[in-house]
């Protein structure tokens, strides 16, 4: 099978049809896009991760080819959605990676189902709504039907439009995100007690504050000490901050997917 060629279809989870695509082989990761987005926002990263590895990368609720339901947004139910997914494939477990909107879908499938996930990679997400920069949240309140019309000139509206089951649900994905966004969060003790090892990146120009990348971080058991010259004092848990790198451009980064690759590859650590 090739990148050009994926596997593609509709998984029945819950009260969707969520539609996937597998690329490559391997070990299962997956793929999971931001806010407003879809599997195409991954562009090149996604053929570099499917080197060695089986990538299934998904819509999530209302976003991409999968139409939307009923139901809110939330971070909860896209992520037990995901759990779904990860056992209607048959799949034991998976590492997951999410991005932004997605990072806070894959964190919650790593509290919820920690029996689904191996590995965690959140990229560009925070674990409580202040990690994000005051500006950034003033736009997050600005998001809403109202907005429908202006972002129809964005790329992330062409992208809808080429895809998406529903043109009419458009203001309808935009609200309910907009309720989303401006619900308060603190994932602090989940965060703490994330049993998956767990990478985060971010870039060094991101929407999310580096401050808060490092106390991510932290809770995660990183930060903490020296490791030592033999480093036996090594965390499990990993921070990226990629240089030159902002909230817009690091999904499409290749720099994401070499900075990410090694640390899906190694080997997990001995129990015991």
């Amino acid at each position: 099978m090739t990148d050009a060629d994926p596997q593609a279809g509709y998984a029945p989870v819950n009260e969707l049809e969520m539609y996937y695509e597998t690329h490559g082989s391997g070990e299962p990761l997956i793929l999971l896009h931001g806010g407003v987005g879809a599997i195409e926002m991954f562009g090149g990263v996604l053929p570099l991760l499917a080197k060695g590895r089986r990538v299934v990368a998904v819509d999530l609720q209302a976003h991409g080819r999968t139409a939307d339901t009923d139901r809110p947004l939330g971070f909860e139910s896209m992520a037990d959605d995901v759990a779904a997914l990860i056992g209607h494939l048959g799949l034991e477990r998976a590492d997951v990676m999410g991005y932004s909107l997605g990072g806070g879908v894959a964190l919650q499938v790593a509290i919820r189902h920690p029996e689904a996930v191996r590995k965690l990679v959140a990229v560009s997400t925070p674990f409580k709504r202040d990690g994000w920069y005051p500006e950034v949240l003033a736009g997050m309140g600005r998001m809403g039907p109202g907005a429908a019309e202006p972002m129809k000139q964005t790329p992330m509206y062409q992208l809808y439009a080429s895809v998406a089951p529903r043109l009419e649900d458009w203001p309808v994905l935009l609200a309910k995100l907009g309720r989303l966004l401006g619900q308060d969060y603190d994932w602090s003790e989940d965060v703490a007690a994330i049993e998956a090892l767990t990478m985060i990146v971010v870039g060094d120009a991101d929407s999310v504050r580096t401050a808060h990348a490092v106390e991510f971080f932290e809770l995660l058991g990183g930060g903490k000490a020296d490791a030592g010259w033999d480093g036996s004092g090594m965390p499990d848990a990993r921070l990226a901050i990629l240089p030159a790198t902002t909230h817009y451009d690091i999904f499409s980064s290749p720099a994401l997917a070499s900075t990410v690759a090694p640390f899906l590859d190694a080997p997990m650590p001995e129990v015991g």
